[in-house]
């Protein structure tokens, strides 16, 4: 007999009513009368007495039902232990990335992870550096690839990895759109759209200072917060914003990115990223994320 068939007998038992049973089941009437036949064809006997009105065990329908019982009880409390072990088994590692990482490095780097570390279940949360880091001292993530704040706090252990590609968006047409490389003299009396300063300090920063390390005033025309809305008013012809190579990839029409010259001054540190995680921590799950990044982390840098 299959354990099917038990579980459509003693679902009708405890009803007495095909229809509230294969409701329960979420079977058709046809199909739970069916799995009744075989089981009974199997036992070579008469479990339930049918009629147009009612249903009734027979004799052999009441000696069968206890058993029953007992055999879909022991089945669900293996059920039970079986997942409970494979959750044990299951370790889930939680990752915090800002826009940056979220679109160009971890896309890059989660599906070999996966593949080498089946067993271990990755959670992913895309939220601003001022917003991962508590999370990482509450204990709340495990690892976040973020912008390096200038004061980092002391419970906090940072990994530099790499400093991504600024490129000016410019709306197509413009007459800036065309060039190779741009320089920050040739974005004056550009206006220019930036990034909050109050939810994004590095990339208001790195924008802001390019001007005024140059001797330049910047000619800001708008503010936004996040990176979507500044790329689309770029395509509206707002302005011209400076944002990281990532940007590129939003897929908004109307817009080009050329790459921007940027000095060797510590202004390029805004557009730095590192790893983060809770000092003097041990967790293995996030040595072997952190093991697979370090060994892609030219490949992925040639990108960003």
């Amino acid at each position: 007999m299959e354990f099917l068939q038990l579980r459509c007998f003693v679902t009708v038992a405890e009803k007495l009513h095909f229809g509230k049973a294969a409701q329960q089941l979420e079977m058709l009437p046809a199909s739970l009368g069916r799995q009744i036949r075989l089981l009974e064809d199997r036992l070579g006997v008469r479990l339930l007495s049918r009629t147009t009105r009612n249903v009734a065990l027979t004799e052999a329908g009441s000696i069968l039902l206890p058993e029953a019982i007992e055999i879909i009880s022991h089945v669900e409390r293996l059920e039970a232990k079986l997942r409970d072990h494979k959750n044990e088994k299951a370790v889930a590692l939680r990752i915090g990335a800002i826009d940056s990482a979220a679109a160009g490095l971890l896309p890059q780097l989660l599906p070999q992870f996966r593949d080498q570390h089946p067993e271990i279940v990755v959670q992913l949360i895309e939220q601003k550096t001022i917003r991962l880091l508590p999370k990482i001292l509450s204990g709340h993530l495990d690892i976040a690839i973020v912008r390096p704040p200038e004061t980092p706090d002391r419970g906090l252990e940072f990994h530099p990895l790499f400093h991504e590609t600024a490129v000016v968006a410019c709306p197509e047409g413009h007459m800036l759109a065309d060039c190779d490389e741009l320089d920050v003299h040739q974005l004056a009396d550009q206006p220019l759209i930036v990034p909050d300063r109050k939810s994004r300090p590095h990339s208001h920063d790195l924008s802001m200072q390019l001007f005024i390390e140059a001797g330049l005033s910047a000619r800001v025309v708008q503010i936004a917060e996040e990176k979507q809305t500044i790329v689309n008013l770029v395509s509206r012809g707002m302005g011209i914003a400076i944002v990281p190579r990532w940007a590129s990839r939003l897929g908004v029409d109307g817009v080009r990115f050329v790459p921007l010259k940027m000095p060797e001054t510590p202004i390029r540190n805004k557009l730095a990223l590192a790893a983060c995680w809770m000092r003097d921590t041990k967790d293995p799950a996030r040595e072997a994320f952190m093991d697979l990044l370090l060994a892609n982390i030219g490949s992925i840098a040639t990108t960003a």
